[in-house]
């Protein structure tokens, strides 16, 4: 499986698994807790196939990134969540933490 591929499901899963320990309600719903353990386990395999073909710190940065995204988008449409304008710059920084690690560091280019 190509690298991006797997990264992106390993991001599915956590975002998942985040949002099933939400309903989970402290691990006493049976069903969501089960569904946080077997999302995180897929997240970490998945993250760990990415890991075999891409640099640990671009992973990382990309699978919490675009988690954080993700799950703060999930609180907002699945649970009436709100964001404040603190909020929202916040994400904006992490956004572009990971823009800039991962398409301007010289540190992750192809090849190095």
């Amino acid at each position: 499986m190509r690298p991006y591929v797997t990264l992106a499901l390993a991001i599915a899963a956590e975002v998942s698994g985040t949002t099933a320990l939400k309903l989970a309600d402290g691990f006493a719903n049976p069903l969501p807790s089960a569904a946080v353990v077997v999302a995180y386990l897929a997240s970490f395999y998945f993250l760990g196939l990415t890991l075999e073909h891409l640099p640990i710190g671009l992973v990382y940065a990309t699978w919490a990134g675009v988690g954080i995204v993700g799950t703060v988008a999930v609180g907002l449409l699945a649970f009436d969540e709100s964001l404040d304008p603190a909020a929202v710059a916040g994400l904006a920084l992490v956004i572009a933490g990971v823009v800039v690690l991962t398409g301007f560091s010289g540190a992750y280019a192809p090849g190095h």
